[in-house]
């Protein structure tokens, strides 16, 4: 777990630029439109997979016209190019496997841009399945503790919800969830008026590398960066962990 919280940090951490909530605006938009392809229609209450991505398009304050306009690709309405996901699969810097999931509407173009990315950073793009095997899907919700008054009765909240696990990550309590009760945990301690400040269906890695050389992390942290720029890439998730002195000095 430890692995996976430290990278959640870094997300919390990193200040949005304009150009960033712009890229952000662009990959909600297309996890939308996929949604509504492959989830089950326009319905966010008969697809939970819309209904997610809906939410985490409003909580970054995406226009609801962009929501529509994404929607309405999904089913069709509107002219949108043929967008596909794929995963990507290599190692970063010091064996760190690497797992990305894309979105794009040209599939030669966008292997050879991350494949680019791998092989200038030190890196390697392997095959289908090489790292794969090290992550499953899991629902992780993450609170801060500073919005938690009552730590026993949160503890409480997340268990009754049907959270699978909880764990103290330092700054932020983790809820880890099963996939298909990631949503309906996620609304009921929104009913407990708990903020929370990261919601997602993520690939958590089942174990993690700890990397302890200031400039190894450096790299891969470069690369991971590199990858979360890309137009076509929606998420990025590593099995690294990183000692918290180490991330205080690269902070």
């Amino acid at each position: 777990m430890a692995g996976h919280s430290k990278w959640s940090n870094i997300k919390h951490k990193k200040a949005k630029s304009d150009e960033k909530r712009g890229k952000e605006f662009t990959k909600i938009a297309k996890e939308i439109t996929i949604a509504v392809r492959t989830g089950g229609g326009s319905d966010p209450e008969a697809n939970s997979k819309l209904k997610l991505a809906i939410q985490k398009a409003k909580a970054i304050n995406l226009p609801n016209d962009n929501i529509n306009r994404a929607i309405a690709r999904g089913t069709g309405e509107s002219d949108s190019d043929n967008i596909e996901e794929i995963v990507y699969e290599g190692y970063a810097p010091a064996g760190v496997a690497v797992l990305l999931e894309i979105a794009t509407d040209n599939r030669n173009r966008t292997a050879s841009e991350i494949r680019h990315l791998f092989s200038k950073n030190n890196g390697n793009m392997g095959e289908g399945g090489c790292v794969a095997w090290m992550f499953h899907r899991t629902g992780l919700i993450s609170v801060s503790k500073k919005n938690v008054s009552d730590e026993d009765e949160f503890m409480l909240q997340a268990i009754e919800a049907g959270a699978e696990d909880v764990n103290d990550e330092g700054e932020f309590y983790e809820i880890l969830t099963s996939p298909d009760n990631f949503i309906e945990v996620k609304e009921e301690l929104e009913k407990q008026n708990l903020v929370l400040d990261m919601a997602d269906l993520i690939m958590l890695a089942e174990n993690t590398v700890e990397i302890t050389d200031e400039e190894t992390v450096a790299k891969i942290l470069k690369l991971i960066d590199l990858f979360e720029d890309h137009d076509d890439v929606q998420n990025v998730y590593t099995n690294i962990s990183i000692p918290d002195e180490i991330m205080e000095k690269l902070a």
